[in-house]
């Protein structure tokens, strides 16, 4: 078996993706409270989307040897790569060329199964609108570093698909 077959079928790789998952979460809870940067709904989407994340670590952490179980993080992996890439570039378009008919909404629309702002609104309840701009660094806003983070997650994952995949000899 390879190196890399060996790093998928073990904790530590499903593990350093939920605490990169997790560091960005507190990266945002840094700039929300830390530095008194209000998120917006679109920001808080791609909270949800980091959670993805750490929740596809979680469960290939649980017995990262079965198969299954690396098949359903993989794609929780991926989906949560694409969607949060998806929600970051939008949130880039709507700060980039902001227009007073295309904003976002005040309040997340979460599924009435997962109320996500009524059980934990210190993370997941927005404050700020869309449009702003708050934060840059290196001339690059806090969507396009989110872009940038999603499409590494993604490559990563496009680099673990295969070897997570192939049958153990």
């Amino acid at each position: 078996m390879s190196t890399l077959q060996l790093f998928c079928r073990g904790r530590l790789s499903w593990g350093l993706l939920a605490l990169s998952g997790v560091v960005l979460e507190l990266a945002a809870l840094f700039f929300q409270y830390g530095m008194d940067l209000s998120p917006c709904v679109m920001c808080i989407y791609v909270r949800v989307a980091v959670l993805g994340l750490i929740l596809a670590g979680l469960i290939g952490m649980l017995q990262p040897t079965w198969w299954i179980l690396r098949f359903v993080g993989l794609v929780g992996w991926v989906v949560s790569a694409v969607w949060g890439f998806r929600l970051a570039y939008e949130l880039n378009n709507m700060q980039v060329n902001p227009s007073p008919f295309a904003t976002c909404s005040f309040y997340p629309e979460f599924p009435s199964f997962m109320p996500l702002d009524v059980w934990l609104p210190s993370v997941f309840s927005p404050t700020g609108m869309c449009s702003d701009l708050p934060w840059t660094w290196l001339s690059v806003s806090m969507a396009q570093w989110m872009m940038v983070c999603f499409a590494i997650y993604a490559l990563i994952w496009l680099a673990m698909l295969v070897p997570s995949l192939k049958p153990a000899k």
